[in-house]
């Protein structure tokens, strides 16, 4: 992972954190959807994004979430390297499938790392 990006995504994860520490687990998934954009072409942080999602839809009880990080998890680390939808947030109430608009400072830090 390049420098920039892996630092765009660990302060995501950071952030992620301290939401969680003080209860806000929704700010805590979406710092956690931000982390996954930026993760999703690396097999191992891909796929620990999608089980601190599933940490966090367990802490819910929420089954929907738990299911969908399950096979998210799995198919991470098995497709991570093949094809990725560009800009999924990862969520289990989003298509596994389905491409979205990039947040414009993710696709900044994108575009500037496919470069080196």
């Amino acid at each position: 992972m390049h420098s920039e990006l892996r630092q765009f995504f660990r302060s995501e994860l950071q952030s992620a954190h301290e939401a969680e520490r003080v209860g806000d687990l929704q700010k805590a998934f979406t710092h956690l959807e931000r982390a996954h954009i930026l993760s999703q072409k690396y097999t191992l942080a891909h796929a620990a994004t999608h089980l601190h999602m599933l940490k966090l839809g367990w802490h819910l009880r929420d089954m929907h979430e738990v299911r969908g990080q399950l096979t998210r998890t799995i198919a991470a680390l098995f497709f991570s390297r093949i094809w990725v939808p560009i800009g999924n947030k990862g969520r289990a109430n989003v298509s596994p499938f389905a491409s979205m608009p990039l947040p414009e400072d993710l696709a900044q830090v994108l575009k500037r790392s496919a470069r080196q």
